[in-house]
């Protein structure tokens, strides 16, 4: 079954306030998530997410406030990452106003914090975002993608902002998060983040080949015809 195209503009918070970067570095503030969010919602976005990609406990008051004033001031589902490590952190997520949570490097650390999640609060609000990018160095075991004038690679899931290799590849941590629960994947490529040059059709057509669970598609894009 076809699933319906949805538009999700996806906005990396610090601090309170959106950044942007390419290939997760270079950051540059970009606005108030809630004045951002509110113009794609006039302009009619499906979805919206903030990425909180300094979160921490101390901190987390600077993201409830975000939620609390997106919610009651759009339309459109929201959901929201970053700093999320148990259920109950998802909890006060939700409550804040959140219809769905993201979950990133605390779902590779704890594959099991998917299972507990979806468990709780149900599959529809377990978002799991995956960072990955190309490695060159084709090993037994790997998925083999193909890149354009003939060659391969494998991609590799990255944490912390991409910063940390985990060894998983993509597509087998992809198959693993859908059977423990994820009601969602939300795929951003290093290599094509931030540059406007269109998806990382590859990895992307890889990944929604492996699983049935919607793939949202992040990073690269720059026109409609991306």
């Amino acid at each position: 079954m076809a699933l319906t195209k949805r538009i999700i503009p996806c906005l990396d918070l610090k601090d309170g306030r959106v950044v942007k970067g390419t290939h997760f570095v270079g950051l540059r503030d970009a606005g108030d998530p809630v004045e951002l969010a509110r113009r794609y919602d006039e302009q009619g976005a499906d979805e919206v997410v903030f990425l909180d990609i300094a979160a921490s406990k101390e901190r987390r008051g600077t993201i409830i406030d975000a939620i609390q004033r997106a919610a009651d001031d759009l339309s459109l589902p929201l959901t929201v990452g970053g700093g999320i490590r148990t259920t109950d952190d998802m909890q006060q997520i939700l409550r804040a106003g959140a219809d769905k949570v993201s979950i990133n490097s605390s779902a590779v650390q704890d594959p099991d914090l998917i299972s507990r999640g979806a468990e709780r609060f149900g599959t529809r609000c377990i978002v799991v975002a995956m960072d990955v990018r190309r490695n060159h160095r084709m090993e037994p075991g790997r998925t083999p993608i193909a890149l354009a004038g003939g060659r391969e690679c494998w991609y590799e899931v990255v944490t912390h902002g991409g910063s940390r290799a985990t060894g998983l590849d993509a597509v087998a941590w992809a198959r693993e998060v859908e059977q423990r629960g994820a009601g969602e994947i939300l795929l951003t490529s290093m290599e094509a983040d931030g540059t406007k040059e269109g998806f990382d059709i590859p990895i992307t057509a890889a990944v929604a080949g492996a699983v049935s669970i919607p793939v949202i598609a992040s990073g690269g894009v720059g026109t409609l015809e991306h």
